[in-house]
């Protein structure tokens, strides 16, 4: 089994310095890797973003993050990234990477991903320009995660999970507003991962959401927001494949 521990929302700032430091130093005893599902800054700030890197500098497992929209506020995303890389986090954004835990490969491809909501209900790239871009700001960062996951499949990766911070499903916002789902998420992210393929899909942003989701094609999705886990970070146990393709053990994602 591949243990994977994820937190998303955990929205630092001065004033929570070191508050996940200690919990973070237990991760070697029980998973093989950190998932931060974004929105690890209150506003984007190059300051929060120092605050979330000593959080995870030096830790014993690798790190791999994207943003979220918190991250972006101050418009120095690129600085936040950074900083966070500085650390040691690799930090995705329609791109993939690929960790050792044991003698398995485990393929991470990531992207913030975006809003406009799922099918039945969803936004158009139809009409006022803004109104269009609204749509293929979504679709880009779907096709993004789309290729980032085929490139894992090629690196024939044992595992391979789709990390965002928006949603893929709306099974994971239940709980929130129905009116704003679609600032919560996109089916698009959802299509690609089904289309590319991935044995796990990890997402944060709905913080009055559910836990539990799944794809049309059969992923289970997993929203670990901090406020919907309710822990420093949560861990998941993912069966590994056999080199025909198959895979050990139970079906399910434990944990």
């Amino acid at each position: 089994m591949i243990r994977i521990a994820a937190v998303g929302d955990i929205h630092m700032g001065p004033d929570t310095r070191g508050v996940l430091r200690p919990a973070f130093d237990t991760l070697h005893e029980c998973a093989d890797l950190l998932l931060l599902a974004g929105d690890l800054t209150r506003h984007g700030t190059v300051e929060e973003a120092r605050v979330v890197a000593d959080e995870i500098r030096d830790l014993a497992v690798p790190v791999v993050a994207v943003l979220g929209n918190h991250d972006h506020h101050d418009d120095r995303q690129d600085e936040v990234t950074a900083v966070l890389r500085d650390a040691g986090a690799r930090v995705l954004e329609g791109e993939s990477t690929v960790v050792r835990a044991g003698d398995a490969r485990v393929g991470v491809a990531g992207t913030k991903g975006f809003g406009g909501g799922f099918v039945g209900a969803s936004a158009g790239e139809f009409g006022e320009p803004v109104m269009k871009e609204f749509v293929r700001v979504s679709r880009h960062c779907a096709d993004g995660l789309r290729t980032a996951l085929e490139r894992l499949d090629e690196d024939g990766c044992d595992v391979r999970i789709a990390l965002t911070h928006y949603s893929p499903v709306p099974e994971t916002l239940a709980g929130e507003p129905l009116e704003i789902y679609p600032f919560l998420g996109s089916y698009l992210l959802a299509e690609a991962i089904d289309t590319a393929g991935a044995d796990l899909a990890v997402h944060g942003h709905a913080h009055a959401g559910s836990e539990h989701g799944m794809t049309t094609g059969g992923v289970r999705v997993r929203n670990v927001a901090q406020p919907v886990i309710g822990r420093a970070f949560h861990v998941y146990h993912l069966p590994v494949r056999h080199p025909a393709g198959t895979r050990s053990g139970a079906e399910t994602v434990t944990g």
